[in-house]
């Protein structure tokens, strides 16, 4: 691991200490790398304790209390402390200031803060799994949530923490395109995975807000008695769900930007092609988070809303597949006739072409008011959602960990173990999510602990699909572990990339640039 100016992030300074005092947006990145992970290992352990449960009909390994527990926990942890912060906080930290050509975020200090913040609040929402449980589902719907016996408060308190971690690092990327972009880039000179997260930026800031005044009126209504959502006092419980999904629903897109972005990068680097349509691409992120705003209510369309309203949701939310579908149609476009390297990066990137687009389709499907009315709280909704968080957002998370691993370490992964953790996570996926598609049409609820005999077949070959997930996944770690200890030597551009954090030594020194780098033309020009 060479650098020009003989230190770098990982080297400069040794020791523990030096690690959680560091304002080095790099290291940070790293620090959020390692936490991410940490929650999605326990995240997917709560995961394959469901499919272990749902393996036959009847009782398997836990109770139908335990249960509740269980998919409360797997959902309030992939949600809040993997998919949300995995790409902003891990690969957004580390390199958005490299693509600016800057030498650091705008406040380092309120960089490291917002990882203590989101630690902090993962703790306290660990610790309620120690306090009597969890159960209400990682939405917190009322009337059950003020009124159940458990650790509603410390999971509650503790995402109301998690999300000022979400609203300092949405603030700081916002200051930093502003005001510290390299001489000569414009916003049209931005790489496009700096376009996602500046959209998505505005997002957290905007809708993180929300999120916090909601869980603290839930934690108002349950300590002082206030009549909020509580109808014996006055209260609505519905209203509960029109301000938890005017966050969560941009939330879904807070999740999906920044793996739009990852995947506009890997998409033009191995296909050695400028990108089609850059500002179509670039605006149609921008797009997205104005149109995330105006469709939580498809989310209630049996909540007893009116029919008007219902038909408003319903039309927004086919708008927002427009931009969606740019998108698509762009990075198809691109690799069209492209000089295209199957490198593991791409392989992960027409992972998430594939599974996100029948992510996208059946989202259209549910957006039909009368669709929804039957597909509703079943097996449909779960294999849509998965499909795309899942099937989009964790899948541009490792072609991301792939592609710029080099910049992180200096050092190239096994090419041929990260293929395999690829096809073991794409298959694996498909078997798990598409049989629930089937179970939804036939009608079986979600969030259920038990379910009828002849449901039993499908969720055998489901529970199959998510213990090959989960191998790919530890050959993944794998990878990734063996990589930072013996890959081979990388140099600053294995890839032959086109932005700036290609332009330094890999890993970068302390402050990014030897000299300061000036922008004379796009991002992505290859030919």
């Amino acid at each position: 691991m060479s650098s020009a100016s003989g230190k770098n992030y990982l080297n400069e300074t040794t020791g523990l200490w030096s690690w959680l005092t560091t304002l080095d947006h790099k290291r940070i990145g790293i620090l959020y790398m390692i936490a991410v992970m940490t929650f999605f290992a326990i995240g997917g352990t709560f995961a394959m304790l469901i499919r272990w449960e749902l393996f036959s009909v009847g009782k398997n390994i836990m109770d139908a209390k335990q249960y509740n527990q269980v998919m409360t926990f797997h959902g309030a942890i992939m949600v809040f402390m993997v998919i949300i912060p995995g790409i902003p906080a891990f690969l957004g930290n580390f390199i958005l200031p490299l693509q600016l050509g800057a030498k650091d975020v705008a406040f380092p200090r309120v960089n490291l803060m917002s990882w203590y913040c989101l630690l902090t609040g993962a703790g306290i929402a660990f610790f309620s799994l120690f306090y009597n449980g969890v159960d209400t589902g990682w939405t917190f719907y009322t009337p059950y949530s003020i009124s159940t016996q458990n650790g509603t408060i410390l999971m509650v308190v503790g995402a109301f923490i998690i999300g000022f971690s979400s609203i300092l690092t949405g603030l700081n990327f916002i200051v930093t395109v502003h005001k510290l972009r390299a001489p000569g880039m414009s916003f049209w000179r931005m790489p496009l995975f700096i376009w996602a997260l500046y959209s998505t930026a505005l997002l957290q800031i905007l809708a993180t807000p929300v999120l916090a005044i909601t869980l603290l009126l839930l934690t108002c209504e349950r300590v002082l008695g206030v009549g909020i959502f509580d109808p014996k006092l006055g209260g609505d419980p519905v209203l509960f769900q029109h301000f938890f999904w005017f966050y969560s629903h941009p939330a879904v897109y807070i999740m999906i930007l920044p793996a739009m972005g990852v995947v506009s990068e890997l998409i033009t680097a191995f296909s050695h092609k400028t990108i089609f349509g850059y500002k179509a691409i670039a605006l149609s992120s921008v797009g997205i988070a104005a149109v995330s705003f105006f469709v939580w209510g498809h989310h209630m369309f049996v909540s007893g809303q009116s029919e008007v309203a219902g038909i408003l949701f319903s039309f927004i939310t086919m708008l927002v597949g427009v931009p969606t579908a740019i998108k698509v149609f762009n990075w198809t476009a691109t690799l069209y006739r492209g000089s295209v390297r199957f490198d593991s990066p791409l392989l992960f990137a027409l992972g998430f072409l594939f599974l996100f687009t029948i992510g996208g389709v059946t989202g259209i499907i549910l957006a039909v008011v009368g669709v929804d009315v039957h597909f509703h709280d079943t097996y449909f909704v779960v294999a849509h959602f998965h499909y795309v968080m899942v099937g989009g957002t964790l899948m541009a998370i490792m072609g991301g960990i792939y592609y710029w691993f080099p910049k992180m370490f200096g050092r190239l992964v096994n090419e041929f173990w990260a293929r395999i953790s690829f096809v073991l996570i794409f298959v694996g996926f498909n078997v798990t999510f598409f049989p629930q598609f089937i179970l939804g049409a036939m009608g079986m609820p979600r969030r259920y602990y038990d379910y009828l005999p002849e449901y039993q077949s499908l969720n055998r070959i489901s529970s199959v699909g998510a213990w090959t997930i989960g191998t790919g996944f530890l050959i993944g770690l794998g990878v990734i572990i063996h990589g930072m200890k013996r890959g081979k030597i990388a140099g600053p551009n294995p890839w032959g990339a086109k932005t700036l954090e290609w332009q330094t030594s890999s890993p970068p020194p302390h402050e990014n640039f030897l000299v300061q780098p000036v922008v004379t033309a796009g991002p992505y020009e290859y030919r």
